[in-house]
């Protein structure tokens, strides 16, 4: 649920803010509709979309884009995570019209899709083009502590591990963390560490300890599990208003 709402949001666009919405993409719920649901970033997130089709059914008058945003905000809660206090009243786009264009997702490795030099650079280019920081691209980059990378879905990880083996849920999976149900710091703590062979990293996530202008955000998560949650909610939020137009 987390990957779909981020990558709904993520597809926001600033250098098209002035196009008429909801092109500029954004939270939309857009990535319901094919082509976006199709695209390589988005592989499996049909799987999650299908997972909502009841809760839509159940409560038709809330909107896609808001139930997409609000199912991400609960994961992370009942995970253990902080309360995200999301404010509802998106709109949704409406056909498949309003999809934006392939390539706006942030890749894990090279070679990059945008031709960037490092992964550092890739990932600046691609949130700064949403108008977010360093600070939010470490801080959402936490939210790996949950979940798995599926190499038929991603290209990334192994088919299983020790840690995924043997679920819960449908097995198998790269997980970044030990306890990847588990929402707290240990993405930071363990990606500073790198001790463990079981546990995925990625480029993307490696440069948040080698780069200058994230590291200082990383070793701050890494010594304060307190200080990533409430910097965590402030990105969280800025990336679920992403593109909005409110009711």
């Amino acid at each position: 649920m987390i990957r779909l709402a981020w990558h709904d949001s993520g597809s926001y666009s600033a250098d098209a803010k002035d196009q008429p919405w909801p092109k500029p993409g954004g939270a939309t719920a857009s990535i319901r509709f094919k082509p976006e649901l199709g695209y390589g970033a988005n592989n499996g997130l049909d799987v999650a979309l299908n997972l909502l089709n009841p809760i839509k059914d159940e409560v038709p008058e809330m909107s896609w884009a808001d139930l997409i945003q609000l199912s991400s905000a609960v994961a992370i809660e009942h995970a253990g995570g902080p309360h995200i206090p999301l404010k509802l009243g998106r709109l949704d786009a409406q056909s498949k019209e309003d999809c934006t264009p392939d390539g706006r997702l942030p890749a894990a490795a090279a070679p990059f899709p945008d031709r960037a030099a490092s992964p550092a650079a890739h990932l600046r280019a691609v949130f700064y083009r949403m108008g977010l920081t360093d600070k939010d691209i470490v801080a959402l980059s936490g939210a790996h502590t949950l979940g798995r990378a599926r190499p038929e879905r991603s290209g990334f990880g192994k088919a299983s591990t020790k840690y995924t083996a043997n679920g819960p849920g449908n097995p198998g999976g790269s997980s970044w963390t030990v306890e990847w149900l588990q929402f707290d710091n240990s993405y930071f703590t363990d990606i500073k560490e790198q001790k463990d062979e079981e546990l995925l990293v990625l480029p993307t996530d490696a440069a948040l300890f080698e780069d200058e202008g994230f590291r200082p955000f990383a070793e701050k998560y890494a010594a304060s599990q307190e200080d990533f949650f409430n910097e965590y909610v402030e990105s969280h939020l800025k990336l679920s208003e992403l593109g909005v137009k409110w009711a």
